[in-house]
């Protein structure tokens, strides 16, 4: 009895020692397990040279949160404008608008608090509101800039040296910065309805002053206050092609309601329209020629005041990626997508970021 009682008592204690070995195994596994993710998440987002030699000056710099990765990001990699606030503007018109709601996005997606100003009364208005502090930034053209803003009397028609000269002076005198443009060129134009411009014998600037000198009757047209008046415009153009339109061949009405009109035909035959506006192809109009090169470079660029530029330099780092895809194709279905399809600014913007990567 004795012995079989020591026995059970053996085989008890081998039991016991079995289950707390067993115990211990299970715990380093599960310790294994948990850090796995902080693994994976080191070799998603390896140094790059970049970051290497940023950190050799860390110890003589304050100490910054760290940045996301550019997955996280979403625009403009690795970009954090955490704790800025930044107000928003745009001109009125539908190309401005749906700019203004991409600058709104990309920034709340890098972090910002931002302020909607959009739509803006012209020019003037966006540019009055952007020196004064009543925004931060909008989206305006180089050409736009050098002609009305810094008062030149002509455009420059190369694209890089129409950035280059409009950034350079204007932050100069201004403290406004141009961020990196995008290749769209959304120039002033004149067009007629395809099925008008053969009757009418006009496909080029040039033929438009003949046709005002020889039959001033058909030489109609309809265009916004703005270009009515800008020296880029239609005083400029007439200078250029030695030609004056009859004071009461010019219908003055809002930008919006041009395209429709010059495809109606009923006000006028020709109008001012903008290359990048989607109207233009939506409604078949024929944009003439302009054979002697009087409209320059109108890319559209961020202008942010030097200021905010100063606090937040990672804004540049957000909008490069986004100008890059904005070429004249790009803004035209963008617009049309608003003018044409009805769809809201606002949802026109998401899903340019989103299908671009870019939100």
């Amino acid at each position: 009895m004795q012995a079989r009682h020591r026995s059970t008592w053996i085989l008890a204690l081998l039991s016991s020692l079995a289950l707390l070995l067993a115990a211990c195994g299970g715990d380093d596994a599960a310790d294994t397990s948990a850090t796995e993710p902080d693994q994976a998440d080191s070799e998603a987002a390896p140094a790059t040279s970049e970051e290497t030699d940023a950190s050799s000056s860390e110890a003589s710099e304050p100490t910054e949160a760290s940045e996301p990765s550019e997955t996280e990001a979403g625009t403009g990699g690795a970009v954090d404008l955490a704790g800025a606030e930044i107000t928003v503007g745009s001109k009125e018109f539908t190309e401005q608008l749906i700019l203004g709601q991409i600058a709104i996005q990309a920034l709340e997606a890098a972090g910002a608090t931002v302020d909607d100003r959009t739509g803006l009364a012209g020019t003037d208005a966006a540019r009055e509101a952007l020196e004064s502090g009543e925004i931060d930034t909008y989206w305006e053209y180089t050409g736009t800039g050098w002609i009305v803003l810094l008062d030149h009397e002509e455009p420059i028609s190369d694209g890089q040296k129409q950035y280059e000269a409009v950034a350079e002076e204007d932050l100069a005198k201004n403290q406004i910065r141009w961020l990196k443009p995008a290749p769209a060129n959304n120039t002033f134009a004149i067009a007629v309805r395809s099925e008008a411009a053969g009757v009418l014998g006009v496909t080029s600037l040039s033929e438009l002053g003949v046709l005002a000198e020889l039959r001033p009757e058909d030489a109609t047209l309809c265009a916004a206050n703005e270009f009515l008046n800008r020296d880029d415009g239609l005083p400029g153009m007439e200078n250029v092609y030695e030609f004056d339109l009859p004071s009461d061949n010019i219908v003055k009405m809002e930008e919006g309601r041009i395209y429709e009109a010059i495809d109606e035909g009923d006000e006028c035959n020709f109008g001012e329209v903008f290359a990048t506006d989607g109207r233009v192809r939506a409604l078949d109009l024929t944009v003439l020629e302009d054979d002697k090169q009087f409209f320059g470079a109108y890319n559209p660029s961020l202008t942010v005041r030097k200021e905010i530029m100063d606090e937040n330099p990672g804004i540049a780092d957000v909008f490069a990626p986004i100008s890059e895809k904005l070429d004249t194709e790009t803004l035209q279905e963008l617009n049309a997508a608003v003018a044409v399809d009805g769809e809201s600014e606002e949802a026109v913007a998401r899903q340019f970021l989103r299908e671009n990567g870019l939100l």
